[in-house]
This record gives C-alpha cells, sequence and structure tokens, in this order.
C-alpha cells in the first residue's frame, strides 16, 4: 500500500490580516459555542428538565455544531479549500439565529447583535479576495 502523506511540509505565504482576522472571529464563536454546550451539559444534569429528551437532545446538537465550528477552525489555520462553504454555512446560520433573536415574544437584541455582527464580518472576510486567494487550490 502506498503512502500518500506529504513528506515536506507546504510552505505558504505570510497569513493576511483579513485571515487573522477571520481565524479570531472564528475562534471566539467557536468558544462561545463550546461554552454553551458545557453550560447546556450542567443545566441537564442538575437542574430538572420540563423535557429530558429535549435537554439532551439540544445538548448533543450543540456539541455536534462546536465540532463542526471547530473542524472549520482547523481547516482555515491549514489553508484547507473546504472551509470556505462550511464557514458560510455556519455564518448564515448564526445570522438567522440573530434574526430571531430581534423578534418574538422572547426577544434579546444585544443577543441578535452579538451573533449578527461576527457573522457578516466572517461572511465578508471569507469572500474578501485575500483570504479567496490563500484558500485556493494550488494547481500542481
Amino acid at each position: 500500500m502506498s503512502d500518500t502523506t506529504p513528506t515536506t511540509p507546504d510552505v505558504h505565504e505570510p497569513r493576511s490580516r483579513a485571515m487573522i482576522v477571520l481565524l479570531v472571529v472564528l475562534a471566539l464563536e467557536f468558544a462561545a459555542l463550546v461554552v454553551v454546550t458545557v453550560v447546556l451539559l450542567v443545566e441537564v444534569l442538575v437542574s430538572p428538565a420540563t423535557s429530558l429528551a429535549s435537554g439532551i437532545a439540544l445538548t448533543v446538537l450543540s456539541a455536534i455544531a462546536a465540532l463542526w465550528l471547530g473542524s472549520m477552525l482547523v481547516g482555515l489555520w491549514h489553508r484547507r479549500a473546504w472551509v470556505r462553504s462550511g464557514i458560510i454555512v455556519w455564518q448564515v446560520m448564526q445570522g438567522a439565529l440573530a434574526i430571531g433573536a430581534f423578534q418574538g415574544v422572547f426577544r434579546v437584541p444585544a443577543v441578535g447583535w452579538a451573533l449578527l455582527i461576527p457573522a457578516l464580518l466572517a461572511i465578508t472576510l471569507v469572500l474578501s479576495k485575500s483570504v479567496t486567494s490563500a484558500l485556493a487550490r494550488r494547481v500542481e
């Protein structure tokens, strides 16, 4: 069986400011999602839930989302081309949550802005020319 692992490290140009800011935004979103997952896990274990199944399902979905966002962060760090679509999908879903936070009976505009601003910033950065060229596949 042949080994397809590259033996020489990829040499890349330094990261642009847009790439660094995008990495920071994704890292902060990932950290916040991990905190939310831990809080949900503690809530399920400690406090009595109206619906235990719903509490567990929400915690599992939050953990899956954290794993997904973590993989996007690692892929972006390694400049993989496939992360662009995943990052855009995540930011659109985060924007939808932000819109939900602006309306309804339980509206909290501060949460909406805290979700919407990083989502718009990340979409703008991931579509910027410097990030797009850094993530472009190299043709050999």
